[in-house]
C-alpha cells in the first residue's frame, strides 16, 4: 500500500513539474526575441547636418522593423538577419552592396559571411565585384556547398549556378554616386553592416557585409568575411559582428574571443564586449554588436559614433548613433 502511494505521489510531482516546465515558463515555443544591426563605427560628428542624420535614422529605422516583423511573425533569426542586411545592401548611404567605397583602383570589391549559432555552420564570399547582395551568396555557400569561404571569380562562378543575381560593377556609382562619395567622405561615411539576431526557437545568427576601406588596395580582404575575426555565432553563448578596421579585429580575434570569454572564464556578454573593444583594441579602431543565448544584447565602440539599432518582442525600438 504504501509503495503504491509513492508511485502515485512521483507521478503526482513528474506531471506537476512537466506542467510547470510547458506552461509557466514560457520556454517550449514561446520564447522571445532579439535583433540588433549596426551600420558602422566611424568619426561622425555630432554637428552633422540633420538632413543627413534624419536618412540615416530613417535608414535605419526601416531595417530594423524588417527584421523585427520577421521575427514577431516567428520567422528564423537566419531570415531576419539576410533581409535585414539586403536592404542595408541595396542602400547607397551605407558601405555594403550599392553603396561600397572605392578601391584604389576605383572599382568595387564586396565582402559578407552569415553563421548559423546552432551548428557553426557558415558561409562567406570575399573580393566580389558583380554581386548584387554579397549576404545572399555567402547563406548560399554555408547552405549549397561544402566550404565556408568562396574569393573572387570563383565566387561569382557559384553565385551564377545557384541563381544569385550578378550585376556590372557599376552598378555599385554611377558619375552622381561617385561625386556623393567624395562628398560623405568629408562627413565621416559609415561603413560595414551587420545583424545578429535570437529567434523565438533560441537560435542565433549572425551577417556582416561591406564594401571594405575606402582606397584599399585590389585584393585587400578584411574582417568581415572572416569567421571568427569579425563575425561569430555560436547557440552555447553569442551571436557577434564587427565592424571597423578590419586588420586589428583579425589579429584580435575579436568576435570569437568574446564567445570564448564568455564560455570559459564566465564573463557576461557586455563584460567580455567591453573587455575586447576598450582592452584589446586600440581607440578609434571600431566597435561590435552582439546578443547572447539569453536575449542580453550590446552595442560597443571606441569611435565618436556607431549607427545601430536594437528591437526586442518586450516592445524595445531604438535607433542611436553617439550614446
Amino acid at each position: 500500500m504504501r509503495s503504491t502511494i509513492l508511485i502515485f505521489v512521483s507521478l503526482l510531482l513528474i506531471g506537476l513539474i512537466q506542467f510547470i516546465d510547458i506552461k509557466g515558463t514560457g520556454e517550449s515555443g514561446d520564447k522571445g526575441y532579439v535583433i540588433v544591426l549596426h551600420g558602422g563605427a566611424g568619426e561622425m560628428n555630432r554637428n552633422t547636418p540633420d538632413s543627413i542624420k534624419n536618412a540615416y535614422y530613417k535608414s535605419l529605422t526601416e531595417a530594423l522593423t524588417i527584421g523585427k516583423k520577421i521575427l514577431e511573425e516567428g520567422g528564423t533569426s537566419m531570415d531576419a538577419v539576410e533581409k535585414v542586411i539586403n536592404y542595408l545592401e541595396d542602400n547607397p548611404d551605407f558601405n555594403s552592396g550599392k553603396g561600397a567605397v572605392f578601391t584604389a583602383e576605383g572599382t568595387h570589391e564586396l565582402d559578407a559571411s552569415i553563421m548559423n549559432g546552432r551548428d557553426l555552420s557558415c558561409g562567406a564570399v570575399a573580393g566580389v565585384k558583380h554581386i548584387k547582395n554579397p549576404i545572399s551568396l555567402a547563406r548560399m555557400v554555408m547552405e549549397k556547398s561544402p566550404h565556408v569561404l568562396f574569393a573572387g571569380e570563383g565566387a561569382e562562378r557559384f553565385a551564377e549556378k545557384t541563381g544569385i543575381e550578378l550585376v556590372s560593377n557599376d552598378y555599385f556609382h554611377t558619375q552622381q554616386q561617385l561625386k556623393k562619395w567624395e562628398e560623405r567622405s568629408k562627413k565621416d561615411k559609415n561603413g560595414t553592416v551587420g545583424c545578429v539576431a535570437l529567434d523565438k526557437t533560441g537560435n542565433l545568427k549572425e551577417g556582416t557585409s561591406t564594401g571594405g576601406m575606402s582606397g584599399k588596395m585590389s585584393g585587400r580582404v578584411g574582417d568581415s568575411p572572416l569567421v571568427n575575426a569579425g563575425t561569430y555565432a555560436n547557440n552555447n553563448s553569442c551571436a557577434v559582428s564587427c565592424t571597423g578596421w578590419g586588420e586589428l579585429f583579425i589579429r584580435n580575434t575579436v568576435a570569437y574571443n568574446i564567445s570564448a570569454l564568455m564560455e570559459y572564464k564566465n564573463m557576461s556578454l557586455q563584460e567580455a564586449v567591453k573587455y575586447m573593444i576598450h582592452n584589446r583594441l586600440p581607440e578609434s579602431s571600431g566597435g561590435l554588436i552582439a546578443v547572447d543565448k539569453n536575449g542580453n544584447y550590446a552595442a560597443e565602440f571606441n569611435t565618436t559614433s556607431m549607427l545601430r539599432g536594437i528591437a526586442d518582442s518586450k516592445g524595445k525600438f531604438e535607433i542611436k548613433i553617439w550614446e
